[in-house]
């Protein structure tokens, strides 16, 4: 009979035996080293971080391990600002006003904001990055990286998806947001920042769906972020974390606004506005 054994017929509990480099192992990171008198960032001091990098590349540098040079950061840049809001119809950003209202605190808040930003919305950019990946890695074997476009259009459209994410107006026929980012993202074409794969991806999207419907369905917000975000080389989930980390400011906002304004447990629409009834009379 072994020790555990002998343990257990005796009515005493087996206490297992701890393995120290286990233990260790269990988170263990490579991301950032805490000791007494140290926290190192990705191996950089944070004291050295602290007033000389920003918090742009810091980002960067905490999600691909190294910093970032400036045009990279700028490009990244750009992205966060121009997902920092869209105004308070947003669902994400209605409920962290009314979140905000229930004296739940800006923490939960933000929380239970940023719980709905799921593939419906805030969704869009990372799905646009798996699609612009699909299209670059499967271009081989087509004649020419057009004919792989209309080929994964084609698909989808046979598969019964009736949007592609990306593309399309929402609220803006031409949305300044995407506008501004292109005119970027042109000029780091320019400067070899980028080597631009994506954004050809996006124009021929664009080209074949108005050959398709017959009417411009432009690159929007989330297209755009996914150009950029892919010419940066970041992986698709990581398109959704980056597009929360600029939305959570908006949303934060939202919340501190709705706080000042002193009003309690605010609901979706007006009090005078009651939902009507369509059950059995």
């Amino acid at each position: 009979m072994s020790g555990s054994e002998k343990a257990v017929a005796r009515g005493k509990p087996h206490k297992p035996q701890v393995d120290k480099d286990q233990m260790l192992a269990w988170w263990s990171t490579g991301i950032t080293e805490l000791k007494p008198g140290i926290v190192n960032l990705r191996g950089i001091p944070i004291q050295d971080l602290i007033g000389k990098v920003g918090f742009v590349p810091t980002i960067w540098l905490m999600l691909r391990g190294e910093l970032p040079s400036d045009a990279e950061a700028r490009l990244l840049e750009a992205v966060l600002v121009a997902t920092v809001d869209h105004g308070p119809q947003s669902p994400s950003s209605a409920v962290a006003r009314m979140g905000a209202t229930c004296g739940i605190g800006l923490n939960a808040a933000l929380g239970s904001a940023i719980t709905l930003l799921g593939d419906h919305h805030g969704g869009a950019g990372q799905q646009c990055m798996e699609l612009f990946e699909k299209i670059l890695e499967s271009a081989s074997r087509f004649d020419s990286l057009e004919e792989a476009v209309r080929c994964e259009l084609a698909e989808r459209r046979a598969a019964g998806e009736k949007f592609v994410p990306g593309f399309g107006k929402h609220l803006h026929p031409i949305d300044p947001r995407s506008a501004r980012i292109f005119e970027i993202l042109e000029q780091a074409k320019s400067d070899g920042t980028i080597a631009g794969n994506r954004l050809a991806v996006t124009l021929l999207i664009e080209a074949e769906l108005k050959a398709q419907k017959g009417i411009l369905l432009p690159t929007n917000i989330d297209g755009a972020i996914a150009a950029v975000l892919g010419e940066l080389g970041f992986a698709p989930p990581l398109g959704r974390g980056i597009f929360i980390l600029g939305r959570a400011v908006g949303l934060l906002a939202h919340a501190w606004e709705e706080i000042q304004g002193g009003r309690r447990n605010k609901g979706p629409m007006p009090p005078s506005c009651i939902p009507p009834y369509t059950g059995e009379p």
